[in-house]
């Protein structure tokens, strides 16, 4: 199959044929989990070439093969009886857990929380049978498949899942070649979403993988969180398609429920990259009275700091919002700063993440075990030409190549960094006084009023977004105060 993307279409056409699927989210629901059972499927394949103990932790008549993957095999009421009374039975209670049967672990956390939502037999039987005309043991395929993810993301977003953003690829390989992932290391995402960071992290590991236990080095060092049901599936799949034989340290959960004290030595990593949703509302009973705080982005900064190994890596995506603030987010910036050395901010322009959302964001640099001293900032700016980014005119990896020539080496404190029209640094006595406020702007920029229409529209909308989470923040704060009266 030559063109994945028009299968995916042509799949969600029948689907939108059928009288129990409503809308974008239960189309891709219902893809997502016939998608992972046939990747699933075909990977099983190859461990049975080059493995002669191996067993399916799914019972053969579960298996894609014996119930999927004959074009004129069940259709009709026998299929859906079969889908609804037998198949999803059996895998949501999967006798598994992460140690004695990994995979079986992976397959039942999947399937938790999903459910088959086609009323029509013979509309699913096309369904399935779309799908068994892609060949996932085809790298070519393989790779397509990655690339309906941001597809995929759109269609979540037009369907009202507020939060599910694609980070674009540039961003993300940015920031993982600047960290350089080695072997040995443990990488976490805690907002794993599809797993784009893990998997840029899976790609820069395997480069250095040369023997077997390399590999199995590999194996074990990556892990995420998902909270969303539909993500995490993606994200299952999408390391599956990326050698990662048994993903069951990507676990379905919010990361931000688990309380700070309850992580043990195991549970520290040393690398984290995360692009962690921001703007929404969690409760935050296990951390800190000082510290707590509803705004998600926040929250995950904390939880970041606390969970890596002295000497520990992160590389995240914040907005602007994060960068300044009171109350808790300056204690939280207070902590940051003391425990870590925040040494580089990068600040991104508007658009980066267009279409999903137009507000700015920076990527924040941080190892933990010293404190900042002084933070350099970099500005990423517009290519020659370009007034902003767009679907069809995206970010690219190449013009973060000025970043990495000027980035030097943390080992010596950065000596080789220069400042320059859009590289400054500020010190730690300066960012106290502005009271932890890290929206510190480029002192070389000319401070002439911009008047460029697209500046002032992307500002405004901005501004909005902003004065958006305010007012619900104080309509919480007046709830609970009506509440508690």
């Amino acid at each position: 199959m030559s063109n994945l993307t028009s299968v995916i279409k042509s799949i969600q056409d029948i689907m939108r044929q059928d009288s129990g699927v409503d809308g974008d989210a239960q189309r891709i629901s219902q893809l997502t989990w016939l998608l992972f059972l046939k990747v699933f499927d075909a990977l099983e394949e190859e461990l049975e070439l080059t493995r002669d103990a191996y067993h399916s932790p799914i019972p053969e008549p579960m298996r894609w093969r014996h119930w999927a993957a004959d074009v004129e095999g069940m259709t009709g009421d026998a299929l859906l009886d079969f889908v609804d009374n037998q198949l999803f039975v059996v895998l949501k209670n999967l006798s598994a857990d992460p140690l004695r049967n990994p995979r079986g672990y992976v397959v039942r956390s999947v399937f938790e929380d999903a459910y088959n939502c086609m009323k029509s037999g013979h509309l699913l039987r096309q369904v399935v049978n779309k799908i068994n005309g892609i060949d996932f043991n085809r790298q070519s395929e393989r790779h397509q498949f990655n690339d309906l993810y941001e597809k995929i993301l759109k269609d979540l977003q037009s369907a009202g899942n507020a939060g599910e953003f694609y980070t674009p690829r540039a961003v993300t390989q940015f920031m993982v070649d600047i960290c350089n992932p080695r072997l040995g290391e443990v990488v976490l995402d805690p907002a794993t979403g599809t797993g784009g960071f893990l998997v840029c992290a899976i790609e820069h590991l395997r480069k250095q993988v040369r023997n077997i236990a390399d590999e199995v080095m590999l194996q074990s060092s990556i892990r995420g969180v998902e909270k969303k049901h539909l993500p995490h599936i993606l994200c299952v799949t999408n390391l599956l398609l990326h050698g990662i034989e048994v993903p069951s340290q990507i676990v379905h959960d919010n990361a931000l429920m688990r309380p700070l004290r309850d992580y043990t030595t195991a549970d520290r990593v040393d690398l984290v990259f995360t692009n962690p949703p921001f703007g929404g509302m969690e409760e935050c009973d296990g951390y800190p009275a000082d510290l707590r705080t509803k705004e998600t982005a926040d929250l995950f900064l904390v939880l970041i700091k606390h969970i890596l190994k002295p000497g520990g890596r992160a590389a995240l995506v914040l907005p602007d919002g994060v960068l300044f603030g009171e109350g808790a987010k300056v204690r939280i910036k207070e902590q940051l700063l003391a425990e870590c050395n925040l040494h580089t901010i990068v600040r991104l322009p508007h658009g980066v993440f267009a279409p999903y959302t137009g507000i700015k964001t920076n990527l924040l640099f941080f190892t933990k075990g010293s404190p900042t001293t002084h933070v350099w900032y970099y500005e990423h700016l517009y290519p020659p030409g370009v007034k902003n980014y767009s679907k069809t005119q995206p970010i690219r990896i190449q013009e973060f190549d000025q970043e990495k020539a000027w980035w030097g080496n943390e080992a010596d404190g950065f000596a080789a960094r220069v400042e320059n029209d859009h590289a400054w640094k500020v010190g730690i006595d300066a960012i106290r006084a502005a009271h932890y406020n890290l929206d510190q702007k480029n002192p070389h920029v000319d401070k002439t009023a911009c008047y460029d229409p697209d500046t002032l529209l992307a500002d405004y909308a901005r501004l909005q977004a902003e004065a958006q989470t305010l007012r619900n923040q104080l309509k919480d704060i007046l709830s609970q105060s009506l509440a508690s009266a």
